[in-house]
């Protein structure tokens, strides 16, 4: 099992103050990895990283502005010395009809959700090589794998983040840097929380659907990002995994 111990190895997490970030920092900082946690919100942030516990610390930063992706990445190999693993986490949705989108809400979504992970991955590149390597872990989304009305920017920027997953992976193999993207089903966090409760019969539909029963829930994703991070997918790169509890395996 010594494949999966992050024992001495460094990871940031963007979004990581709540959701699915949350659960994969804790994840992470379960395996033994120290993680800093990023995201505009301070007091949510910091509530994070107590909760994440351990070494965890939280940085504010606007991952969408370059100035703030490479401070982050900074501090962190600042305070930690290195930078290991990155989790391209944050991100947005505004649902519209395609005809109905004002042309800042397109570049709002595609800019928290693409650019954000593009321009980290920038910053991180240099400080990765310095360490031998590295591992990036890209949010997708099954909007990746298929279609849905009102979510024409989002499905836009997720299966853009499927296209830059395959690029670097191919890009910076030769770095021992292996990049992968996990595509989420419905799981349970503030994005998603008020519809599952309140849009009539989306509950019920959603979990017919599932093989697993049920929607998903933030630690559900804890483990493909051990399993990202560690040694023991080494060999495996440019991939994108669902984890959604079989959802979209169904016709």
């Amino acid at each position: 099992m010594n494949a999966f111990d992050l024992t001495g190895k460094v990871a940031i997490v963007t979004g990581g103050n709540g959701g699915i970030g949350l659960g994969m920092a804790q994840g992470l900082a379960g395996a033994g990895a120290t993680v800093v946690l990023s995201g505009r919100n301070a007091a949510k942030g910091n509530a994070a990283a107590r909760e994440v516990g351990g070494s965890a610390i939280f940085v504010v930063a606007d991952v969408s502005r370059k100035a703030d992706c490479e401070r982050l990445v900074r501090q962190t190999v600042e305070r930690h010395g290195r930078l290991d693993i990155l989790v391209n986490n944050a991100g947005t949705i505004i649902r519209r009809l395609p005809h109905e989108y004002a042309e800042a809400e397109w570049h709002a979504v595609m800019d928290a959700n693409l650019t954000s992970a593009f321009l980290c991955c920038q910053a991180a590149y240099p400080h990765m090589c310095k360490a031998g390597g590295g591992k990036i872990i890209n949010i997708g989304s099954m909007m990746s794998l298929f279609g849905a009305p009102h979510t024409a920017a989002y499905g836009a920027s997720k299966g853009g983040m499927v296209q830059f997953t395959r690029a670097i992976a191919t890009a910076w193999g030769k770095d021992n840097i292996q990049a992968n993207a996990v595509l989420p089903g419905f799981i349970v966090t503030d994005l998603t929380r008020e519809r599952k409760e309140n849009v009539p019969g989306l509950d019920a539909e959603i979990t017919a659907r599932t093989p697993a029963g049920r929607w998903g829930e933030p630690e559900d994703l804890a483990g493909i990002a051990v399993f990202l991070a560690c040694r023991a997918s080494d060999f495996v790169t440019g991939t994108a995994i669902p984890c959604d509890g079989g959802y979209s395996i169904r016709g």
